[in-house]
């Protein structure tokens, strides 16, 4: 390997080559896949059995698929598995096996006083490296540093002096925690995947299966089609609807950006602006009602919050989002003089609905779903059914047995590096658990920012993104609760804004430079640079970066408070994002100077935040630029 090559940021961040079994093996793959898939459904909604049960029987299933559909290194063969992937998937059902046969004596035995038996040491060990290898192949090597970090700080931190310092802890100790208990790798995050993320997963591939994501685009394409700019609204709607229901960026960006970049580059725009529209577009379906994303499932568990109530409390914010978006290609393409989508390639609103209205009706499933009071996990599996029951009255969107096979087996698929995450946040879990790093991390940044509000914030957002880089959603909502989320609660932050402030920051570093995985996913369809991609993704998802603050300060903006105090936030915000996106894209109306540029950019700051004097004299200095600009006619006066 080449020099260049070892110190890239994307080597060394890279996961390991995803490949589709076929032939022979695709015959063993889908049978396989379509199994843990039902069983996944049966143990969610028929069968009674143990958190730790589930999870191992899960966790061994999915790992073997994992190991059979990701190989070691990203030039790894994608046609067909090795014999060593072969034998680690062996060796995964072999671990399920024995655990699900040991399972009455584990879950009932007294951790730290019954002694590990032999065998359990053994397959106890096997559970250990084999998250660590699919946790390397899945993730690649940032979160996998960071898992072999704590388990070294588990097992050495007892050597350390002052506050980090912890109890001695030995490797049967460590292993008894992280494999025997609900506390470590079979703990919240991989039963939130084999329940919540499983199940809202499988609704969207059974959606796009039925032709749900056809309905979608065109959908956005007859609302935005005929305004300046087409291709790029197109893709702000179709994506963020899309990314509702799959609740992935990066496959969001395959799908739906396969459609909309290439159109986007043939009307004019260049490949880095294309795909940084598509990537901060599919990036903010993870914050889209009534879905969200993986993470938001596992902030039910982890905030001990209702999901409805998050739900909820992510409308507004995801208006304001895609609001900013939108704002920000439009100005661009008056600016730029883009002009509309090819009258052909827009269909009418009218035809729309009536090839495809009836994929309104799981929407309205889920959301009457949540309101009722159902679980996620129930929410999932109903709006799953109620996509295959109005599948059946179109000829075009209706599926039979195999291609709801292969649907089911899709999802297996997709869950795979959630699941790896998943397993490789539970080792990370129980490490903090049993040296009570959580605490101690937490004496430090209050040292750091003087347990100020802003200062703190500012702090928790940063390393959010940072512990983020490189990593699934999952995993860096996971690590960024359990290490920030009692900071800001210590300060005074309520605990569903303080959630909902690390959720947003976890989701944005799927497009934060240097390692934005969703640009990377984007950049080889709009051939470009990557990297560029994500710093033009940044500036067009701005206001994730922003209303994290302005809903701490504000909680209306979370639907707290108020009616007409609610509605108030929510004008003055829009309006503010709006203010925002033109002095950033230097257009209002007209081409705008410096000068300008900074009026109404610091007049859209303070409308978006929720204070009635930054409101008051956002007001005013815009006032002041109306009256500056009609006062000076035709003259120049830049």
């Amino acid at each position: 390997m080449k020099l260049s090559n070892l110190i890239s940021i994307n080597t060394w961040f890279s996961v390991g080559a995803r490949r589709r079994p076929q032939g022979i093996y695709d015959w063993v793959f889908t049978p396989f896949s379509v199994a843990v898939g039902i069983w996944v459904i049966m143990a969610a909604t028929l069968i009674i059995i143990t958190p730790w049960t589930l999870s191992v029987i899960f966790f061994s299933g999915i790992i073997a698929l994992a190991f059979l559909t990701t190989g070691p290194f990203e030039n790894s063969d994608v046609s067909k598995p090795s014999a060593f992937d072969i034998f680690f998937a062996l060796t995964s059902i072999s671990v399920g096996i024995y655990f699900a046969i040991q399972a009455p004596t584990i879950v009932d035995r007294i951790v730290l006083l019954d002694e590990l038996t032999n065998l359990d040491i053994v397959f106890g060990t096997l559970v250990f490296f084999l998250t660590l290898e699919i946790t390397r192949r899945t993730t690649g090597l940032g979160l996998t540093f960071i898992v072999i970090f704590f388990v070294l700080y588990n097992l050495f931190g007892h050597h350390l002096s002052g506050v980090l310092q912890h109890g001695k802890i030995d490797y049967l100790h460590f292993l008894e925690i992280t494999v025997f208990t609900t506390d470590g790798i079979f703990g919240l995050p991989i039963r939130v995947a084999a329940t919540y993320a499983f199940m809202f997963v499988m609704f969207g591939t059974v959606l796009h299966a039925c032709g749900g994501g056809d309905f979608f685009f065109k959908f956005a394409a007859a609302i935005s089609g005929r305004s300046p700019g087409g291709p790029a609204k197109v893709a702000v709607i179709s994506s963020g609807m899309y990314g509702m229901l799959s609740g992935s960026p990066t496959s969001d960006v395959v799908t739906t950006g396969s459609i909309t970049i290439p159109i986007m580059k043939r009307l004019g725009y260049r490949g880095s602006h294309a795909g940084a529209i598509e990537v901060a577009s599919s990036t903010g379906g993870s914050f889209v009602p009534p879905v969200l994303g993986t993470a938001a499932f596992l902030m039910v568990d982890f905030a001990g919050l209702e999901y409805l109530q998050i739900a909820i409390a992510a409308v507004i914010p995801a208006i304001l989002y895609y609001v900013s978006i939108y704002a920000q290609v439009h100005f661009s393409c008056l600016r730029q003089g883009f002009g509309r989508l090819d009258d052909k390639m827009i269909p009418s609103m009218r035809d729309t609905l009536k090839e495809g209205g009836l994929f309104i009706v799981p929407l309205v499933v889920l959301t009457s779903a949540l309101i009722y009071g159902f679980t996620p996990t129930m929410v999932g599996i109903m709006g799953t059914v109620a996509v295959l029951a109005i599948s059946v009255f179109r000829a075009h969107t209706r599926i039979g047995i195999i291609a709801l096979a292969k649907a089911l087996s899709e999802t297996c698929y997709r869950m795979v590096p959630v699941a790896g995450a998943c397993a490789a946040a539970g080792l990370i879990i129980g490490g903090m658990t049993m040296t009570g790093l959580a605490g101690k991390f937490a004496h430090l940044v209050n040292d750091l920012t003087g347990s100020l509000q802003f200062p703190t914030l500012f702090v928790t957002a940063c390393l959010t993104v940072v512990l983020g880089l490189g990593m699934p959603t999952p995993s860096a909502y996971i690590l960024s609760a359990a290490l920030m989320t009692p900071i800001l609660t210590e300060i005074g932050v309520a605990t569903l804004p303080a959630h909902m402030f690390v959720f947003y920051y976890a989701v944005m570093s799927a497009l934060t430079p240097p390692v934005a995985v969703a640009a990377y996913a984007a950049s080889s369809i709009a051939e470009d640079n990557p990297l560029l991609i994500a710093v033009i993704a940044v500036k067009f998802a701005l206001a994730a970066f922003i209303v994290p603050f302005a809903f701490v300060y504000g909680p209306e903006l979370l639907f707290e408070g108020p009616w007409h105090i609610i509605l108030i936030s929510l004008i003055t915000a829009i309006a503010g994002l709006i203010l925002i996106s033109a002095a950033l894209e230097g257009y209002f109306k007209t081409h705008l100077v410096i000068w300008e540029r900074l009026i109404i950019g610091i007049s859209g700051f303070g409308l978006l935040m929720p204070n009635h004097y930054t409101g008051i004299i956002s007001l005013f200095l815009i006032g002041f630029y109306f009256v500056v600009k009609k006062l000076a006619g035709r003259v120049n006066i830049d």
